[in-house]
């Protein structure tokens, strides 16, 4: 996966917002305020995707390209190789993965959370 398609891929997700709230060079991705995605895009060596603790456990057991992300709480980001062998389509369901946990705990105010799913259930997220 490239810089392109990453950003490509997380703005396709409904209402997501980017900025770049640590420096010039680092993209954040968030839903309802809450960071559910984070990469540098000059130096695009990893993706940091929030995830649930036990599947955290399971995915950095199970793939070498996968650890703790950097900068980050170990226990719930975890930091996925770019350049590794994992396929896109595998990187895109741990973007996908990490914006309905993000959505489904951290967005507030409820009502804001109801209509996304909703939207998401009506409609979808993109492959």
């Amino acid at each position: 996966m490239d810089v392109l398609s990453f950003r490509d891929y997380c703005l396709s997700l409904p209402l997501t917002e980017e900025s770049t709230p640590f420096d010039e060079t680092t993209l954040v991705y968030k839903i309802g305020g809450k960071m559910y995605a984070c990469a540098d895009m000059i130096d695009f060596g990893w993706v940091a995707v929030k995830c649930d603790p036990d599947e955290a456990i399971r995915l950095r057991e199970q793939y070498e390209e996968i650890g703790p992300a950097y900068h980050f709480n170990k226990t719930h980001w975890n930091g996925i190789r770019t350049a590794g062998d994992l396929p896109d389509a595998f990187i895109r369901e741990q973007i996908r993965n990490s914006y309905l946990l993000v959505l489904r705990r951290s967005v507030t105010p409820r009502s804001l959370r109801e209509e996304i799913l909703r939207h998401v259930e009506e409609h979808g997220l993109p492959e």
